[in-house]
């Protein structure tokens, strides 16, 4: 149970946006919740004013949780961010100011893991080109070089950042015989020996300095001009510009973005005049089941905190 303050009033939270199941309701059992309405976040100003007496914040990664934010809100004692990853949040400097800090952890790895692979066979078999085929009245007949995509079984995998999420594609990519490389922190295959041999490429590394730009027109002209690129990770793993270039000039065959930078993609961003290129909107972890249990151990987090104990999923610095 949360801990009350000196005066006797219950914790207060701020819920940065409405999310599925019940965890809030269970939240608001012993805190005192506000829950951020809008479809879209709350500004920067909006979000320090909203949790300027907070005790807790549970956030999403849209919301930048730094220093400045910090000053604002002296109060905060626990933040859990309503994600696997925290690049969002300036963890040395909560840290430094005591301030427990959580994330969701291995809850979403499956979800990822299947749009991963929903993305990947959706180059590989050219569906959404297929699809507007029909809708547009180009489906005249069968025909023998009609629509012809590219052979996912027997073909060559490689993944980027072979952690949880890295690590469910590619036991994916065994029910369709693949050859899988991983390159990373546990990975045994260099980089640029995955980009050179792979008919496809998965991103599931985290976003740090040194991955910043990782996929940049240098490792995208190592690649094969029949590959594909997948990235479910994050937008800033890509060099965008590098990538238009490359899908216009075939330096690759195509590739499918769950994730960009910034998010949302503008409608008139250029990239998305590209050929041969999936754009969808962050949807990695949009189910029903994994979304409410990502609330869930948000939740379990902040009572945790509030009440004293250890955070069961903490992010440390």
């Amino acid at each position: 149970m949360a801990s009350t303050g000196e005066t006797g009033t219950r914790p207060r939270v701020f819920v940065t946006r409405r999310i599925v199941g019940s965890a809030v309701a269970r939240l608001a059992e012993t805190c005192e919740v506000d829950v951020w309405q809008g479809r879209l976040p709350p500004s920067p100003e909006t979000l320090r004013e909203r949790a300027a007496d907070a005790d807790a914040l549970l956030c999403m990664l849209t919301d930048r949780i730094d220093a400045a934010f910090l000053d604002a809100c002296p109060n905060v004692r626990a933040i859990a961010n309503y994600a696997v990853g925290y690049d969002n949040i300036d963890v040395v400097t909560a840290t430094a100011r005591g301030i427990a800090i959580g994330n969701t952890p291995g809850v979403l790895t499956d979800a990822t893991a299947d749009l991963a692979w929903a993305l990947l066979m959706a180059l590989a078999r050219r569906l959404p080109e297929a699809e507007r085929n029909v809708r547009d009245g180009d489906w005249l007949t069968w025909e023998p070089a009609m629509l012809l995509g590219r052979a996912v079984h027997g073909a060559t995998l490689g993944i980027v950042g072979p952690g949880r999420i890295g690590s469910a594609v590619a036991r994916r990519a065994a029910g369709f015989d693949m050859t899988v490389l991983e390159s990373g922190r546990s990975g045994p295959v260099r980089l640029e020996e995955l980009l050179e041999r792979s008919d496809y490429v998965s991103l599931h590394a985290p976003l740090t300095p040194a991955t910043q730009h990782l996929i940049d027109a240098q490792a995208l002209g190592r690649m094969k001009r029949t590959a594909f690129l997948i990235n479910t990770a994050r937008g800033g793993l890509v060099d965008q510009l590098a990538l238009r270039h490359a899908l216009e000039d075939g330096t690759i065959a195509g590739a499918a973005l769950d994730v960009t930078d910034p998010e949302p993609l503008p409608v008139h961003d250029p990239l998305l005049g590209a050929p041969n290129l999936i754009v969808v909107p962050h949807v990695g972890s949009a189910t029903e089941e994994t979304r409410s249990r990502m609330a869930e151990i948000a939740v379990d987090n902040l009572l945790a905190a509030l009440a004293g104990s250890p955070m069961p999923h903490p992010v440390r610095a």
